[in-house]
């Protein structure tokens, strides 16, 4: 059987990159640059990019292009719409532009549901047939896969858990105090920090103080995690999902959070769906961004051959 190829485009506000992987997950090669504040220069490096990487296969073996993206943004118009790190990004239909371009069915998604794909298909949740994957990052997004296949909602807004309020009052995140966001990423935690001690550290710098026992950055971190698992056993009585992966800040410091949320799942959600679901770090590690863009070339390129 010939070897099937796909193009995968990370948009980032710092990074951007394009990778060409196959059906495995495997990234073949990968060119990377820094995102520029004009769309315009981004897609002309991205273009020239694809055109490079093409030039080492037979572009027949290539047989869709995914593109991740931070949201707001229309996945079924294929549409990017302002988001926060991509300021200048207003209304931009970058799965047009790239089709034109490239001549390859290209495909957009936002970057929680692009990172549940990837987890899904080569990942910590290879094999479940429901999973949510939570970014726990700069915010607090979901991706969920149900029953087998991305579940994107009526408007595309599917997984945005980040506005549910667990608190009456909290850090300021998301638009709204006491927000699951604002407990759970790395904007929420520093504001915690700096609500104790007047001092503004880093989401990382954070968990590195708590690691060596700092009482203070302990109490922050006991506040996140415990937060984690209330909002996990809400998400899990819910959806009764075979797995969760968590990725960013929780990966890194899986040791710090794991004790704390499980408490609160076993606490707070049924027995009958907490003990057939688990949570694991991201499988993927530095690498989750580009697959994340393959998973959607992947995804969209399978479902398309079922509909056949």
């Amino acid at each position: 059987m010939a070897e099937i190829l796909f193009i995968g485009v990370d948009i980032g506000g710092t990074k951007t990159s394009v990778s060409l992987g196959n059906e495995e997950g495997k990234i073949l090669s990968k060119i990377q640059f820094s995102t520029r504040k004009e769309p315009k220069d981004v897609l002309s490096e991205c273009y020239a990019s694809i055109d490079q990487l093409l030039l080492t296969v037979d572009k027949q073996k290539v047989k869709a292009l995914g593109i991740s993206c931070g949201g707001p943004l229309d996945s079924k118009e294929g549409i990017i719409q302002s988001p926060p790190n991509l300021p200048l990004w207003n209304d931009i239909p970058v799965v047009r532009l790239f089709q034109q371009q490239t001549n390859i069915p290209s495909y957009l998604e936002n970057d929680a549901n692009a990172c549940a794909l990837a987890e899904w298909l080569w990942g910590s949740a290879k094999g479940c047939d429901s999973m949510i994957f939570l970014t726990f990052g700069t915010g607090l997004g979901a991706g969920l896969v149900l029953d087998g296949r991305l579940y994107r909602g009526k408007g595309c807004l599917a997984g945005e858990i980040g506005h549910w309020r667990m608190r009456d009052n909290g850090p300021l995140c998301y638009g709204k105090r006491g927000s699951w966001e604002g407990f759970c990423s790395g904007a929420g935690i520093r504001e915690l920090y700096r609500e104790k001690t007047n001092r503004s550290l880093s989401a990382k710098d954070v968990c590195i103080l708590a690691e060596k026992g700092d009482k203070t950055a302990l109490s922050v971190i006991e506040t996140s995690a415990r937060t984690l698992g209330q909002g996990l056993a809400l998400l899990i009585d819910l959806l009764n999902p075979q797995c969760i992966v968590i990725g960013s800040i929780f990966s890194r410091s899986e040791k710090l959070f794991r004790g704390f949320m499980e408490e609160e799942i076993q606490k707070e959600a049924l027995a009958q769906t907490a003990n057939v679901c688990d949570v694991y770090t991201s499988a993927l590690g530095e690498n989750l961004g580009d697959m994340a863009a393959l998973g959607i070339a992947m995804d969209r390129y399978t479902q398309k051959g079922k509909q056949v």
